[in-house]
C-alpha cells in the first residue's frame, strides 16, 4: 500500500507499490495520448517555435476540453483565436509534465526535488481532471459522494473502479501538495 508524500531532508518522498506505479504510468500515458496534437506543428519555423497553430478547434472530447478550456467566455471567435495562439504550447507543457512524472516513477522510493514535485503535481492534476469528467463530477458534492469508495470490493462496475482510481489519485495529490507546502517552511 502506498505511503503518501512526505518531506524529508533529501526531498519529497513517497513509497508506491509496483501496481500503483504501473497504474500511474498508465494514467499518465492515457492523458498524454489525449493531449498529443492531431496536426503537426506549423511549417513556419517561427510559428512552430512559439507554438502558434494556423487553425484551432474546440475539443470534441469533454475531458480534453476540461484540460484545454476556452480562454474567452462568451465570444467563440475570440476564444478560437486565443486557442490558436496558446493551445499548442499548453499541450506541450502538459505533455512534458506527464512524461517527467512517468520517468520519476522509475526511482524507488519516489524522491522529488521542488521542480520535480511541481511536474508530478501537474500530471496528477491532469489525470484527476480527466477522471472527474469521465465520472461526471461537476460539483464538490459530486466528488464528496465518491469520497467513501475506498475498498476495491465496492467497485462493482466501471464507474466504481474509476471512483477508486480517482480517490487514490486525489489522496496522492493531496499528500504531495501538503509536502510541498511543508518544504517551503
Amino acid at each position: 500500500m502506498a505511503s503518501g508524500f512526505k518531506t524529508t531532508r533529501k526531498g519529497i518522498s513517497a513509497s508506491l507499490e509496483a501496481g500503483e506505479r504501473e497504474l500511474l504510468r498508465s494514467l499518465f500515458a492515457d492523458v498524454l495520448q489525449m493531449l498529443e496534437p492531431d496536426t503537426p506543428a506549423d511549417a513556419d519555423p517561427l510559428a512552430a517555435m512559439v507554438g502558434l497553430d494556423a487553425q484551432a478547434f474546440v475539443p470534441s472530447d469533454p475531458a480534453l476540453h476540461r484540460l484545454l478550456p476556452d480562454g474567452v467566455h462568451g465570444d467563440d471567435d475570440e476564444s478560437l483565436e486565443f486557442r490558436r495562439l496558446t493551445e499548442r504550447s499548453l499541450r506541450e507543457t502538459k505533455i512534458g509534465a506527464l512524461r517527467a512524472a512517468a520517468l520519476l516513477l522509475e526511482s524507488k522510493p519516489l524522491l522529488l526535488n521542488q521542480e520535480q514535485a511541481q511536474y508530478f503535481a501537474r500530471a496528477l492534476n491532469d489525470v484527476r481532471l480527466v477522471l472527474a469528467d469521465r465520472l461526471g463530477l461537476e460539483t464538490d458534492e459530486d466528488a464528496e459522494a465518491l469520497h467513501d469508495i475506498t475498498d476495491p470490493s465496492q467497485a462493482q462496475d466501471v464507474d466504481g473502479y474509476l471512483a477508486l482510481v480517482y480517490n487514490f489519485v486525489t489522496w496522492l495529490q493531496e499528500t504531495l501538495m501538503q509536502a510541498m507546502l511543508r518544504s517551503l517552511m
